[in-house]
């Protein structure tokens, strides 16, 4: 196996007060998928190595990515209000032939807008690639050369943002990564699970047999020329551990999960 063969796994801990992956709105509604897509993944590698929009992708969009759920978070509706300063009417979506936007008719003087956010949430993302890329992303994103952001400029990550480099598969790295949780969330699942050494969490792969497709794979970030293309990933659950000391005195949990259980049946 020569140097050029050897592939390395680089663990990002995606975790803010606020994230967004928005994947297909625009205009005035801007929603966000339960998780990272990789069009935001690969554009806030982009930004750490100092790539300019308009600079090829193929490197970058050709890593693989595993997303793992580490703690959900909540959906925030940020509701608001756009207007002219000047109190002039507002464009519309709408473009001339010249490429020149076109006034609202009737004028509209207020535009109505709406952002979603995911509040709180933590993911560890897993992106895997030809050894010496990844190399240079560690360090790119430990040294970003623009400002990094989990989505939106707005939402700047927390710390740790990198948790180094890991090998094996993608699937293998995040079950073997500890829960990336808060300490809160933490605590208070493990008092309800008698501190149990590991917890099934969700996880998005990439995978060519995969039965889902998302198109997410950006081809350029140009801002008059966006274009995507889509990938195949499967679902799935991994058993993580969880840091904990188990609970002697708690019995210990036999078969799977039973629905029925909670009933008394």
């Amino acid at each position: 196996m020569t140097a050029s063969d050897l592939t390395a796994v680089l663990l990002l801990r995606l975790a803010a007060p606020l994230q967004s992956w928005g994947d297909r709105s625009t205009f005035n509604r801007r929603e966000t998928r339960p998780e990272p897509t990789k069009s935001g993944v690969v554009g806030l590698l982009a930004a750490a190595a100092g790539r300019p929009r308009h600079a090829a992708l193929d490197d970058l969009a050709g890593l693989g990515l595993g997303i793992r759920i580490d703690q959900p978070g909540s959906l925030l509706r940020d509701y608001h209000t756009v207007s002219d300063y000047r109190g002039q009417p507002l464009l519309a979506a709408a473009v001339t032939a010249k490429g020149r936007q076109k006034p609202t008719s009737p004028a509209k003087h207020t535009h109505i807008t709406q952002r979603f956010y995911l509040q709180d949430a933590i993911f560890l993302a897993a992106v895997e690639g030809p050894q010496e890329l990844i190399t240079t992303l560690e360090h790119a994103v430990r040294h970003p050369a623009f400002p990094l952001a989990l989505g939106r400029r707005s939402c700047v990550p927390a710390q740790p943002l990198v948790l180094g480099q890991r090998t094996g598969c993608l699937q293998d790295v995040l079950r073997a990564e500890p829960w990336q949780a808060s300490p809160d969330v933490r605590r208070r699942w493990g008092h309800e699970n008698g501190n149990a050494a590991h917890v099934d969490l969700p996880a998005t792969l990439d995978d060519p047999a995969g039965d889902d497709v998302r198109d997410d794979v950006p081809l350029s970030f140009a801002p008059t020329s966006r274009t995507y293309t889509t990938r195949r990933v499967r679902h799935t659950y991994l058993a993580a551990p969880t840091g904990l000391t188990p609970d002697p005195d708690r019995p210990p949990t036999t078969g799977g999960h039973d629905p029925f259980a909670l009933l008394g049946w």
